[in-house]
């Protein structure tokens, strides 16, 4: 039985995490399928492929992540999410028919044009399901915990799939999954989305959430950190299963175990994280982790002679990932208005992937052309100095509450009666949040502070 500050005492949060969970698995089984494909399709220029398709994908998200993020409160939540799921499940189902290597790029670039959207405005609808921040960090940890599961369980799902199935079975099973994330999402009453205070054209909004992270300290560090986590992970992404197979001279299952370390690591300190947040900050935790993110990097050419050390050091890399990574949620929550989320969070998605869009092609040429030994180096110093540059950029005492001053002003923006808002009204303006002009008087106050119309620039 859950605990009361389980989040799986929460029905909602149930079905929502088993939606993430089925449409991971299906994407999971989409990305051995599409390696078949490319290889059924251009031979041995299948790696090519396959590596423009995976950039093609970072692209989407970086570009179209904020897009979404800006406009994503003016759309119903629950059918935003259906409509993305549905568009997802039919284009997945056309991979498949596919005769032509073009056709593969532009169906990629489009279901991951429909993930860009998703993924971030769901983790953004979870804070608003689980409101003690107690609960809301447990459903951190599952969610990184059902991300590595998928990784691990993905590669033997899709290998027990494929002694029955044709490779391109498996994309009709990923479709089947988007139509079952679907359906459990639409069998749910979500909480609207909230009206966001702030003013200001498409323009505004579309770079509100990137501003947000530039004015905040914190999101500050979280930036510059997205760089060291990008490093270590696409090293252990891009270059294992050359370290396994090349170097070291063995086979698929050994590449698969390796990996496998790196998902176990994450894991462990998943599950310990929960308990870590009661006596530890965000900061010290997830710079720790950033820490173990540069040592791995630094120990990885001194561990590529044998699978057992290999190993070892992909299990620290594993749980550097996961300190670094898994808090970051908390972060975004404490760093903006209710309204504001799909913006913020979008807002990380895009920069966090943005990085990884630059460090895979990056991990992979440094290997390739000048050894793997100095590859780790290289891109273990361009960690360490993300790593600095978050130690810098986030302050050590990170205050919630601010004392902060305001100078008189006169507008008009979506509002409710708040601190900010006691002002009396004439009975035509409507319910709230709603719009008229009215007279801000200076005040000097406290309280937890975000990036906001009435507060756009962080007090010093």
């Amino acid at each position: 039985m859950s605990s009361p500050s389980s989040p799986f005492a929460n029905a909602t949060y149930r079905r929502l995490f088993t939606a993430q969970v089925i449409a991971l698995m299906g994407t999971g089984l989409t990305t051995i399928a599409l390696a078949l494909l490319a290889h059924d399709l251009a031979g041995e220029r299948a790696g090519v492929v396959l590596g423009t398709a995976l950039a093609l994908k970072m692209v989407a998200y970086v570009t179209l992540a904020p897009v979404v993020g800006a406009f994503a409160h003016r759309l119903p939540r629950k059918g935003f999410l259906v409509a993305l799921d549905l568009g997802r499940a039919v284009l997945v189902l056309c991979l498949p028919f596919v005769d032509a290597i073009w056709q593969v790029y532009l169906l990629v670039f489009l279901v991951n044009a429909c993930s860009a959207g998703f993924t971030p405005t769901f983790q953004a609808t979870i804070p608003d399901i689980l409101i003690e921040e107690e609960t809301y960090t447990k459903a951190l940890t599952w969610s990184r915990l059902a991300q590595d599961l998928e990784a691990l369980a993905s590669p033997l799902l899709a290998g027990l799939a494929l002694l029955v199935l044709a490779s391109s079975d498996l994309f009709l099973l990923n479709g089947v999954a988007f139509l079952g994330s679907a359906a459990l999402v639409a069998s749910l009453s979500l909480p609207r989305a909230r009206t966001p205070e702030r003013t200001g054209g498409w323009r505004a909004n579309l770079t509100f959430g990137l501003a947000t992270f530039g004015r905040t300290p914190r999101l500050r560090g979280l930036m510059a950190l997205n760089v060291t986590v990008a490093s270590a992970s696409a090293m252990v992404i891009v270059n294992t299963v050359v370290i396994v197979q090349d170097r070291l001279g063995l086979g698929e299952g050994q590449t698969a175990l390796a990996y496998g370390c790196a998902g176990i690591g994450s894991m462990a300190l998943a599950l310990a994280l929960p308990r870590l947040l009661e006596s530890v900050t965000e900061r010290r935790i997830m710079l720790m982790g950033g820490l173990l993110l540069v040592a791995g990097l630094a120990l990885a050419p001194l561990a590529l002679g044998s699978l057992v050390t290999l190993g070892a050091v992909w299990m620290l890399l594993g749980a550097g990932l996961s300190l670094a990574q898994t808090p970051a949620g908390r972060l975004l929550r404490r760093s903006c208005a209710a309204g504001d989320r799909p913006a913020v969070f979008s807002a990380q998605f895009a920069l966090s992937h943005l990085c990884w869009l630059v460090l895979y092609p990056l991990g992979g040429w440094l290997g390739e052309a000048l050894g793997l030994d100095i590859a780790f180096w290289l891109v273990g110093g361009l960690a360490l100095v993300g790593l600095g540059t978050a130690t810098l950029l986030w302050p050590r005492e990170d205050r919630l509450v601010l004392e902060h001053v305001h100078a008189a002003q006169d507008h008009e923006h979506p509002h409710v009666h708040d601190d900010h808002h006691p002002h009396d009204h004439e009975g035509w303006e409507g319910p709230e949040p709603h719009v008229h002009p009215h007279r801000h008087g200076a005040v000097r106050h406290a309280h937890p502070f975000v990036i906001d119309g009435h507060h756009p620039v962080w007090p010093t």
